[in-house]
């Protein structure tokens, strides 16, 4: 579980990293973009921070500059990283309160996983409007990256 975890956090750093790369770039980077990207960041940290029991910085839909993404970005994948390479069992429910109010509680493999699909859920949307901007994203998926 824990090497595999590590591929999927690898994974999902490679993908934002070319998200990051692509709105650097030259050229307007569409609204819709930085407030999805700065979501998964957003969550990224949100989750992180749950699972150490540590308060937030960020809202769920703060918005970020994109020159900040990538500071950002890296942080959430070293607290990810050193998440699961600490873990002795993915079983241990985390306890939390979600953005509303309400309390849950959820296996850490779970949350760990969920990170990963919520960024692939909106990077996904992010290409969308990167297509509908004129801009041809690079291909993100899974196969892709581990060719």
């Amino acid at each position: 579980m824990k090497g595999f975890l590590q591929q999927l956090f690898d994974y999902n750093f490679y993908c934002n990293k070319k998200i990051i790369e692509q709105c650097s770039g030259p050229g307007q980077v569409p609204d819709n973009c930085i407030r999805l990207f700065s979501h998964i960041l957003n969550a990224h940290h949100i989750w992180n921070q749950r699972i150490l029991e540590y308060p937030t910085e960020f809202g769920v839909w703060d918005l970020h500059e994109v020159d900040t993404w990538e500071d950002i970005h890296y942080e959430n994948q070293r607290t990810s990283f050193e998440i699961v390479s600490s873990t002795d069992t993915f079983d241990k429910r985390v306890e939390y309160t979600n953005s509303t109010g309400k309390n849950f509680s959820n296996k850490l493999e779970d949350i760990l996983f969920h990170i990963i699909n919520h960024s692939t859920h909106h990077r996904g949307q992010i290409m969308m409007e990167l297509r509908n901007a004129g801009i041809e994203p690079e291909p993100l998926d899974y196969v892709h990256y581990k060719r």
